[in-house]
This record gives structure tokens, C-alpha cells and sequence, in this order.
């Protein structure tokens, strides 16, 4: 995958999502994605390469990191429950869709149920 296309299909992705909004609180190099206020994925180059920052299930993380060279612990974040992909890797399109939409999910269903876009529990099943 060329290193702009790994942002760009996550950028995409996010965008789908309901609730999600752009936003860039630590200036014009980092976007970052939130759902009702919670960051769920946040996109840079200042490390030298444009990379992906997506918060994961722990267990997820661990068997994500092992699979995937290209994955490794959240960049300047919580590295049991944040992931970083990298545009050196083969990623497959769909584990990138279902990491980011994973991501979202998990934000999500941390938020009080008044103020949930979607149900978590339910969301994607019906072929979103």
C-alpha cells in the first residue's frame, strides 16, 4: 500500500462513520477523528512516515501486533490500548476498515447510551 493510501482509506473509513467528526486540536499535522468528543483515531507524518493511531481491544492488540509487522504499539498513546500502523506494510483494505470501524465501536460504547450515535452492540450487522 503506497504511504498516502493507509491514511487515506482510514480518512475515508472515519468519514462513514456516524457522529464521527475532523477535527486538528494539535495543529495542522495531526488529524484527528472523534465520536461525541472521544478521540478514536488520530493520522500524522511527524514521525517521518504518515501513520495511523487506533485505540483496539488489548487482546486484539497483542494478537494484532504478533500477525503484523506493520503494527506495532500506539504511537505517543496508551500502548496496551492504542495500535499504530504503519505504510510499510502489506495491510490488507479490510483489516484497515475494520480497524478503524473497531476503534469508533469501542469509543462508542464507553459513552453514555443518551449520547451514542449508534449501538455498538448492533452496529455493522445490517450491512454497514
Amino acid at each position: 500500500m503506497p504511504s498516502d493510501a493507509l491514511q487515506q482509506r482510514a480518512r475515508d473509513r472515519a468519514g462513514e462513520l456516524p457522529g464521527a467528526e475532523l477535527g486538528f486540536p494539535f495543529g495542522p499535522e495531526w488529524e484527528v477523528f472523534k465520536v461525541r468528543g472521544k478521540v478514536f483515531l488520530l493520522m500524522t507524518a511527524t514521525t517521518g512516515e504518515p501513520i495511523v493511531t487506533l485505540k483496539a481491544a488489548p487482546e486484539d492488540g497483542v494478537a494484532l501486533r504478533q500477525q503484523h509487522e506493520g503494527i506495532t504499539a500506539g504511537y505517543h498513546m496508551n500502548k496496551r490500548h492504542w495500535l499504530t500502523l504503519r505504510p510499510d506494510a502489506d495491510l490488507p483494505d479490510q483489516l484497515v476498515d475494520d480497524l478503524v470501524t473497531e476503534s469508533y465501536l469501542l469509543v462508542v460504547a464507553g459513552l453514555p447510551r443518551a449520547r451514542r450515535p449508534v449501538d455498538p452492540a448492533t452496529f455493522g450487522r445490517d450491512g454497514r
